[in-house]
């Protein structure tokens, strides 16, 4: 008698990341993630109670890759930190759309956004060192930033516009400084 084959959970969620990648998050049901891995439906629901279990596992793994790619435009050191991260956001955006779209532009009314998804934290932080700007001010800074750049990224999921990668970079930059000139924050 063979050995039985054994597929893992990790094994499990790069499928259905994939198949998510491939044909969007409304293909991600326990016959579709079989298929991918050549088996039943058995391994997907031994290692994952629902299929919300499963949506949720491939949630946290896109939000991963997402912070890899933050973490790797940031790292190379060629943008300031902030612009970094918005460059980034925009790249997951242009390269990972179907991702992007499950992460960022699907309904979330009855969700409860953790906090570290709120406009605290490393942004604002980085904002304040970059314009001393403090609390409510700071956070409407960042946030009027993000809304610009998560229209940008939208644009690059769904296919709206393709833009030029330089123009996108000046158009952050053209932004960043608009905002530090609205709030008084000299140059």
């Amino acid at each position: 008698m063979p050995p039985k084959v054994r597929i893992t959970r990790e094994e499990i969620i790069a499928a259905a990341v994939g198949l998510v990648r491939e044909s969007g998050a409304q293909a991600l049901n326990a016959r579709t993630v079989a298929a991918a891995l050549q088996c039943s439906t058995q391994p997907v629901f031994s290692n994952f109670s629902t299929m919300e279990a499963l949506r949720a596992a491939v949630i946290e793994a896109a939000e991963v890759l997402c912070g890899e790619y933050i973490q790797r435009e940031s790292a190379c050191g060629d943008l300031p930190p902030y612009k970094a991260s918005g460059m980034a956001y925009i790249r997951f955006a242009r390269e990972e759309r179907e991702l992007f779209k499950l992460l960022y532009m699907r309904d979330r009314t009855d969700e409860a956004i953790p906090a570290e998804h709120r406009l605290t934290g490393q942004m604002t932080d980085l904002v304040h060192a970059n314009t001393g700007l403090e609390g409510e001010t700071v956070q409407l800074f960042h946030l009027e930033m993000w809304a610009y750049v998560h229209g940008i990224a939208a644009m690059f999921a769904t296919g709206y516009l393709d833009l030029d990668w330089d123009l996108v970079s000046r158009m952050l930059t053209d932004a960043y400084r608009g905002l530090r000139k609205q709030f008084g924050v000299e140059a």
